[in-house]
This record gives C-alpha cells, structure tokens and sequence, in this order.
C-alpha cells in the first residue's frame, strides 16, 4: 500500500511492515539456523526494499527471539537465565558456573561477544536488577512461525496479517510522528520510550499496544548495540517508531488537514 506519511513525512527509508505468517515467501533473507545475527538487519533489509523473515529456529540471537515473540528464549541462553542476567550486566567472569559457560561457547563467539559474555555489557547495573527487567518485558508466544519483514509499499494489510509498521526517522521527522500519532487523541500520552533491546521496541511491545483500546506508539533504537548494527547499514540519525496496525491507520486518516500541510513542518524539512 502507498502511504501518505511516507511523503508527507519525507522518510528516506520503506516503512516496514512487521507480518505474522504461517508460510515464509520466496526469495526471503533469513540468517541460517543456528549462526548469530542481530534481527535489526533483517529490518533495515526490509527498509531498503527487500523481504525478510524469521522463525523459531532462525531469530539471530537470544534477544531477537524474545523481541520478535517467540517466547522467553533467555532460557535457552549458554548458562541458561542466570548467565544473561550477568551477560547484560556485570559479566559471568565471577562465577564458576559463568567461567564453565563461557569455555563452552568461545569457539562459537566473536572476540567481542565472548569479552561481553565474560565482563558484561553493563547496560544494567546488577544481575538481580536484569531480572526484575526480564521480568517486566511482555513475554509473548505469538501464533505464527514466521515473522516476516516487507516494505510496507509492498503490502495490503487486509490480507497480509500486519502487525506493526515500522518507520525508521531522524529526530525531525520523529517529533513529526510524535505529533501525528497523538493529533486526533484527547491525550497527550500516545508515544513512549522503553528500556529495551532495538529489536523488543519494534516487536512485543507494540504487540502489547495492539491490546489496547487506544495502542500508543513505541520510540525505539535506544539500544546502543544495536544502534551500532543500523549506523553501518541505514545511518546513525535514525531511530524507529513502530505503530501497531490500527493506530497507523489512525495516523493515515489524519495527514490530510494536519500541521503536515502548514508552513512550521514545511520550512523545518526543506
């Protein structure tokens, strides 16, 4: 489908749509079984005109399979939950179990994988407080096998099962969507910024917000790891602001009349 945001907002990069499907389309990119990858890419794959797709076996990494809805695959992280709780935060270095851990998987892992692994990306400060975060997170076992990534131009979502539009903007065209996402609301609380990994903030979330009688828009790309995975491939401007279905239909139906059309928004974007 054609967008009118899309121009009106004068995004550089596809709006992508974020699909549940039971089957994967031909011609996909798809990380191999097994081989570490950050879901972001598939993504920004999509954001620059391809498909991309996912399942239960080919999500990347631990994370990616949780942000993605594919239940708490923290479990299953080398050490089991305990190790992540340290991994995000202190490191595994100073435990006997983490040390164990860390052997079995050094000749799977790049050397800055394995020094997180053992000293901790400390983007939590305790391994009690990771899991209170973990805890929090709306866990979500979706009723697909795929999620499947397509430029939203590409797609009708009255037939394609389109969960979340994601829109990948510099900090102009943010607070453009910002302004859009609550211009037909009676409040003034339509957006939100989590703590959470880039791929949660376009996934589960936003899932999440999709229960809501009035779903409210997710800002995301607030997590450095994978700020750095979208620099390399989109720019380092961007961040996402990923809208569940029914609210980027609620936005559609509002750029006609809005400020898109009136001269503060059009002298900022020249």
């Amino acid at each position: 489908m054609e967008s009118k945001i899309v121009s009106a907002v004068k995004l550089k990069h596809h709006p992508v749509a974020l699909i549940w499907s039971d089957k994967k389309p031909e011609g996909t990119v798809q990380f191999q079984e097994g081989k570490w990858g950050c879901v972001m890419w598939l993504i920004a794959s999509a954001a620059k005109g391809k498909t991309a797709a996912c399942d239960r076996k080919t999500f990347g990494c631990f994370g990616g399979g949780v942000g993605l809805g594919f239940g708490n695959q923290y479990k299953n992280f080398p050490g089991g939950e305990e190790c992540f709780c340290r991994f995000l935060s202190s490191g595994n270095e100073g435990w006997e179990k983490g040390r164990q851990a860390a052997q079995r998987v050094k000749p799977f892992l790049r050397e800055e994988a394995f020094d997180n692994f053992l000293h901790g990306e400390r983007y939590i400060k305790t391994p009690q407080q990771v899991e209170k975060f973990t805890a929090r997170l709306p866990m979500t076992d979706i009723p697909a096998q795929h999620v499947v990534f397509k430029p939203l131009e590409q797609t009708d979502p009255a037939r394609n099962n389109v969960q979340v539009v994601i829109f990948f903007a510099n900090p102009d065209q943010v607070s453009a969507l910002v302004v859009l996402a609550n211009y037909g609301r009676d409040d003034n609380e339509t957006c939100f910024i989590p703590f959470a990994a880039g791929c949660q903030t376009v996934g589960i979330y936003p899932y999440k917000e999709a229960q809501s009688a009035k779903p409210r828009a997710v800002v995301g790309l607030t997590d450095i790891s994978a700020r750095g995975e979208i620099g390399r491939q989109l720019g380092h401007d961007l961040m996402t602001f990923a809208v569940p279905l029914a609210l980027f239909k609620e936005m559609e139906s509002n750029v006609e009349g809005s400020f898109l059309e009136r001269h503060s928004w059009k002298t900022l974007c020249e």
